[in-house]
Protein backbone atom coordinates (compact mmCIF):
# COMPACT_ATOMS: atom_id res chain seq x y z
CA UNK A 1 0.00 0.00 0.00
CA UNK A 2 2.94 2.52 0.52
CA UNK A 3 4.39 1.78 -2.36
CA UNK A 4 1.15 1.93 -4.57
CA UNK A 5 0.27 5.30 -2.42
CA UNK A 6 3.34 6.83 -4.49
CA UNK A 7 3.10 5.87 -7.63
CA UNK A 8 0.12 7.97 -9.41
CA UNK A 9 -0.80 8.77 -13.14
CA UNK A 10 2.56 10.29 -15.10
CA UNK A 11 2.04 12.69 -18.17
CA UNK A 12 3.73 12.19 -21.12
CA UNK A 13 2.13 14.86 -22.90
CA UNK A 14 -1.62 16.43 -22.01
CA UNK A 15 -3.13 13.36 -23.87
CA UNK A 16 -0.80 10.24 -23.56
CA UNK A 17 -0.23 8.85 -19.33
CA UNK A 18 0.75 6.39 -17.98
CA UNK A 19 -1.20 5.55 -15.11
CA UNK A 20 -1.34 2.58 -12.53
CA UNK A 21 -4.26 -0.02 -12.74
CA UNK A 22 -5.28 1.36 -8.77
CA UNK A 23 -6.14 4.87 -10.50
CA UNK A 24 -8.37 5.97 -13.26
CA UNK A 25 -6.77 7.91 -16.17
CA UNK A 26 -7.02 11.78 -16.36
CA UNK A 27 -9.77 12.90 -18.25
CA UNK A 28 -7.88 14.19 -20.80
CA UNK A 29 -5.76 11.19 -21.77
CA UNK A 30 -6.61 9.63 -25.16
CA UNK A 31 -3.58 6.87 -25.40
CA UNK A 32 -2.19 5.48 -22.03
CA UNK A 33 -0.02 2.80 -20.98
CA UNK A 34 -1.92 0.51 -17.83
CA UNK A 35 1.49 -0.22 -15.46
CA UNK A 36 2.47 -0.95 -12.25
CA UNK A 37 5.49 -0.97 -10.77
CA UNK A 38 7.24 -4.33 -10.45
CA UNK A 39 10.63 -5.97 -10.54
CA UNK A 40 12.02 -4.25 -14.19
CA UNK A 41 12.96 -0.84 -14.53
CA UNK A 42 10.25 1.54 -16.35
CA UNK A 43 7.52 2.66 -14.49
CA UNK A 44 7.52 6.09 -16.55
CA UNK A 45 8.74 8.17 -13.55
CA UNK A 46 12.34 8.47 -14.34
CA UNK A 47 13.06 11.46 -16.88
CA UNK A 48 14.82 9.44 -19.61
CA UNK A 49 11.79 6.80 -19.66
CA UNK A 50 8.99 9.94 -19.94
CA UNK A 51 11.71 11.43 -23.00
CA UNK A 52 11.38 8.62 -25.00
CA UNK A 53 7.65 8.22 -24.39
CA UNK A 54 7.66 11.69 -25.50
CA UNK A 55 9.31 11.28 -28.50
CA UNK A 56 7.44 8.35 -29.11
CA UNK A 57 4.31 10.48 -29.34
CA UNK A 58 5.23 13.35 -30.43
CA UNK A 59 7.71 12.56 -33.47
CA UNK A 60 7.00 8.51 -34.25
CA UNK A 61 3.19 8.98 -34.84
CA UNK A 62 1.14 5.86 -35.93
CA UNK A 63 1.83 6.18 -39.68
CA UNK A 64 5.35 6.41 -39.29
CA UNK A 65 5.39 3.50 -36.84
CA UNK A 66 3.35 1.34 -38.86
CA UNK A 67 5.48 0.31 -41.52
CA UNK A 68 8.48 0.12 -39.54
CA UNK A 69 10.26 -3.04 -37.41
CA UNK A 70 10.77 -1.77 -33.59
CA UNK A 71 13.18 -2.49 -31.39
CA UNK A 72 13.53 -2.29 -27.54
CA UNK A 73 16.75 -2.82 -26.46
CA UNK A 74 17.08 -2.94 -22.71
CA UNK A 75 13.23 -3.54 -22.13
CA UNK A 76 13.19 -3.70 -18.55
CA UNK A 77 9.48 -3.47 -17.73
CA UNK A 78 8.62 -3.29 -21.77
CA UNK A 79 7.06 0.32 -21.05
CA UNK A 80 8.97 1.57 -24.87
CA UNK A 81 7.79 -1.52 -26.84
CA UNK A 82 4.23 -0.85 -25.47
CA UNK A 83 4.46 3.10 -26.20
CA UNK A 84 5.10 1.99 -29.93
CA UNK A 85 2.55 -0.41 -29.98
CA UNK A 86 0.38 1.78 -28.75
CA UNK A 87 1.75 4.38 -31.51
CA UNK A 88 0.94 1.91 -34.01
CA UNK A 89 4.16 -0.44 -34.26
CA UNK A 90 3.17 -3.60 -35.38
CA UNK A 91 6.21 -5.75 -35.67
CA UNK A 92 7.98 -5.04 -32.48
CA UNK A 93 10.83 -6.81 -30.57
CA UNK A 94 11.80 -6.48 -26.91
CA UNK A 95 14.50 -7.65 -25.68
CA UNK A 96 16.73 -7.84 -22.22
CA UNK A 97 19.42 -9.80 -20.71
CA UNK A 98 17.49 -10.25 -17.35
CA UNK A 99 14.90 -13.08 -17.56
CA UNK A 100 12.62 -11.31 -15.28
CA UNK A 101 12.05 -8.37 -17.50
CA UNK A 102 11.26 -10.58 -20.43
CA UNK A 103 8.31 -11.69 -17.90
CA UNK A 104 7.19 -8.34 -16.54
CA UNK A 105 7.35 -7.33 -20.52
CA UNK A 106 4.67 -10.14 -21.81
CA UNK A 107 2.56 -9.40 -19.00
CA UNK A 108 2.52 -6.16 -19.26
CA UNK A 109 1.88 -6.31 -22.81
CA UNK A 110 -0.72 -8.41 -22.54
CA UNK A 111 -2.33 -5.77 -19.84
CA UNK A 112 -2.14 -3.19 -22.16
CA UNK A 113 -3.61 -5.47 -25.27
CA UNK A 114 -0.73 -5.13 -27.84
CA UNK A 115 1.26 -7.70 -29.51
CA UNK A 116 5.10 -7.78 -29.38
CA UNK A 117 7.88 -10.47 -29.25
CA UNK A 118 10.09 -10.35 -25.70
CA UNK A 119 12.84 -12.20 -25.19
CA UNK A 120 16.82 -12.44 -23.98
CA UNK A 121 19.52 -10.25 -26.82
CA UNK A 122 20.07 -13.18 -28.76
CA UNK A 123 16.80 -13.75 -30.40
CA UNK A 124 17.24 -10.32 -32.63
CA UNK A 125 17.42 -10.91 -36.09
CA UNK A 126 17.35 -8.26 -39.25
CA UNK A 127 17.39 -4.76 -39.09
CA UNK A 128 14.93 -2.12 -37.56
CA UNK A 129 13.57 1.17 -38.68
CA UNK A 130 13.56 2.38 -35.15
CA UNK A 131 15.29 0.97 -31.96
CA UNK A 132 15.26 2.39 -28.75
CA UNK A 133 17.66 1.99 -25.92
CA UNK A 134 17.02 3.38 -22.43
CA UNK A 135 19.69 1.65 -20.53
CA UNK A 136 23.00 3.51 -19.57
CA UNK A 137 25.76 5.70 -21.10
CA UNK A 138 28.43 3.47 -20.61
CA UNK A 139 26.47 -0.12 -21.72
CA UNK A 140 25.52 2.44 -24.97
CA UNK A 141 28.44 3.22 -25.94
CA UNK A 142 29.83 -0.53 -25.68
CA UNK A 143 26.73 -1.42 -27.51
CA UNK A 144 27.52 0.98 -30.32
CA UNK A 145 28.76 -1.38 -32.97
CA UNK A 146 25.79 -3.49 -32.14
CA UNK A 147 22.96 -1.22 -31.74
CA UNK A 148 23.86 0.59 -35.48
CA UNK A 149 24.12 -2.96 -36.97
CA UNK A 150 20.75 -4.02 -35.89
CA UNK A 151 19.55 -0.36 -37.55
CA UNK A 152 18.46 -0.49 -41.14
CA UNK A 153 19.72 2.38 -43.45
CA UNK A 154 17.25 5.81 -42.85
CA UNK A 155 16.68 4.51 -39.46
CA UNK A 156 15.87 5.93 -36.37
CA UNK A 157 18.01 5.37 -32.98
CA UNK A 158 16.84 6.95 -29.94
CA UNK A 159 18.98 6.33 -26.98
CA UNK A 160 18.28 7.36 -23.32
CA UNK A 161 20.24 7.20 -19.74
CA UNK A 162 22.88 9.38 -20.81
CA UNK A 163 23.68 12.51 -18.87
CA UNK A 164 24.10 15.92 -20.09
CA UNK A 165 27.67 15.42 -19.41
CA UNK A 166 27.91 12.28 -21.27
CA UNK A 167 26.44 13.45 -24.59
CA UNK A 168 30.21 14.09 -26.29
CA UNK A 169 31.29 10.33 -25.24
CA UNK A 170 28.36 8.80 -26.86
CA UNK A 171 28.60 11.29 -29.92
CA UNK A 172 32.49 10.22 -30.57
CA UNK A 173 31.24 6.05 -29.82
CA UNK A 174 28.72 6.28 -32.80
CA UNK A 175 30.81 8.65 -34.96
CA UNK A 176 31.77 5.55 -37.64
CA UNK A 177 27.86 4.61 -37.87
CA UNK A 178 26.05 7.77 -37.66
CA UNK A 179 25.53 10.92 -36.03
CA UNK A 180 23.77 11.54 -32.86
CA UNK A 181 22.39 14.82 -31.51
CA UNK A 182 20.33 15.64 -28.26
CA UNK A 183 16.81 15.92 -29.03
CA UNK A 184 15.81 16.22 -25.55
CA UNK A 185 16.65 16.75 -21.98
CA UNK A 186 14.96 16.80 -18.51
CA UNK A 187 16.29 17.08 -14.98
CA UNK A 188 20.05 16.92 -16.27
CA UNK A 189 19.27 13.56 -18.44
CA UNK A 190 19.35 13.74 -22.54
CA UNK A 191 17.48 12.05 -24.84
CA UNK A 192 20.03 11.69 -28.39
Amino acid sequence: RLTQSQFTPVEITPEFWIVPTWHEPPAQARQTIRLDPGLAFGTGTHPTTRMCLRWIATQAGPLHLAHRRVLDYGCGSGILAIGAALYGAQDIDAVDIDPASITATQANAEANGVTLNAGLPDTVTGRYGLLLANILATPLKLLAPLLCNCLQPGGQLVLAGILERQAETLQQAYAPWLTLQVSDAMDGWILM
